[in-house]
């Protein structure tokens, strides 16, 4: 389930955008400023943030600027603003935003190019290896490491590790997981998540490597060093 932060002062437009969102089955966070749609975006790492220009404290073209200086291809951005004159269009791409939409718009352009952009951000390889702090994992040859030491991994074990590199970083609600690795139609006891975390854990720190596998307590888990 992708996850959007909206980032835009006014709030009946976020609203109602957040619902639509919310319809289509996303996940949806909120900014009404340039540094909360910074923070939410450092602490949640969106699949994509859509960005108004003209917000208090720090407008949208810094914001752009900033998480591109962090995340400089991962995120796309849809700038969404009523400032149309091909000048600020310009502005607004070259400051790092993916997409430009003017205001006022149909909502359902609005969905096709959320689409879009998730559609592009999801297209890699699905074969392609995953890594992420000495942690890495070849959904090719099924073959798992911690630095310089294979182990191996059960098939639910196997999704579960690779759904986590694919999301490095990233609060994962319980339920997301259960949805995402098990399938929309699991009706299991969702103790199940915390089995196999542990089954997880447990080879991934044989060899008394430090945690990766993160505990958000009341939340879900997240890949994530200390």
């Amino acid at each position: 389930m992708p996850t959007i932060l909206i980032a835009d002062d006014d709030t009946k437009l976020t609203k109602m955008l957040s619902r639509m969102l919310a319809y289509e089955g996303y996940r949806v966070l909120t900014a009404t400023d340039g540094w909360d749609a910074l923070a939410q975006a450092e602490a949640h790492h969106p699949d994509l943030v859509v960005l108004d220009w003209m917000m208090p404290h720090l407008d949208g073209l810094e914001v752009a600027r900033r998480l591109r200086a962090t995340s400089p291809t991962s995120t796309p951005i849809l700038m969404l603003t009523a400032r149309g004159a091909i000048a600020d269009r310009v502005e607004g791409l070259d400051s790092g935003a993916d997409d430009y939409l003017v205001k006022p718009f149909a909502p359902a352009e609005f969905l096709a190019r959320v689409r879009a952009r998730l559609r592009q951000t999801h297209s890699a390889d699905p074969m392609q290896p995953l890594t992420y702090a000495g942690l890495s994992l070849d959904p090719l040859t099924r073959e798992t490491r911690r630095g310089d030491r294979q182990f191996s991994l059960s098939p639910k074990e196997f999704d579960l590790l690779a759904y986590l590199l694919r999301h490095p970083r990233r609060v994962l609600p319980r339920a997301c997981l259960l949805q995402d690795v098990w399938g929309y139609d699991f009706g299991g006891n969702d103790a199940v998540l915390e089995v196999y975390i542990a089954y997880l854990r447990t080879k991934t720190e044989a060899a008394g490597e430090p945690r990766l596998i993160q505990t958000v307590r009341g939340v879900g888990y997240v890949l994530r060093e200390d």
